[in-house]
């Protein structure tokens, strides 16, 4: 892509049951990138798994109506121990791949932790030093660390082409 062209709206989403990070970037791949919002989605863990399943389906809507992205970017999950969690996680991210292509017809890029986390130079970094790549990146002077902070990382990550052979 070269600096004529216009600038692509993406969605960052690091899925979960009780809690999504979300971030909106727009930009250019390796020549610019703008953090417009980011936050998270959290459900209580008093609803029933259908109940939490309807409200991420709702908040994702919200999302996908009020920044309008061109494409989306979304953590592929791997789960060695924490099988019980999987089971919730997964269902999430159907529920959101759902919602994404009925609404907006994007097959969002799916992305290995380690390989977004290797496009900001630490393929093993923690959430605190994710945070603060992606603050230095962003010139952030604050970021919460938390399911956010992915979530701009992965945005940034499927803006600027890093892709896997999964989803």
């Amino acid at each position: 892509m070269d600096q004529t062209e216009a600038a692509q709206r993406w969605l960052g989403i690091d899925p979960g049951l009780a809690i999504i990070g979300w971030a909106i970037l727009d930009g250019q791949p390796d020549l610019s990138a703008h953090l417009v919002d980011y936050g998270i989605i959290e459900t209580s863990k008093n609803l029933s798994t259908p109940e939490r399943l309807v409200e991420i389906e709702q908040d994702i809507h919200v999302l996908l109506e009020e920044f309008s992205p061109q494409a989306i970017a979304m953590e592929m999950p791997f789960f060695s121990r924490q099988i019980k969690a999987a089971g919730g996680v997964m269902q999430a991210l159907g529920v959101i791949n759902l919602v994404i292509y009925r609404e907006k017809s994007i097959q969002p890029v799916f992305l290995h932790q380690s390989s977004w986390k290797c496009h900001l130079g630490n393929g093993k970094a923690n959430k605190a030093e994710v945070a603060a790549m992606v603050q230095n990146f962003f010139g952030l002077e604050d970021l919460p660390i938390d399911d956010s902070v992915d979530a701009i990382a992965i945005a940034l990550a499927g803006l600027n082409g890093v892709r896997n052979d999964i989803g």
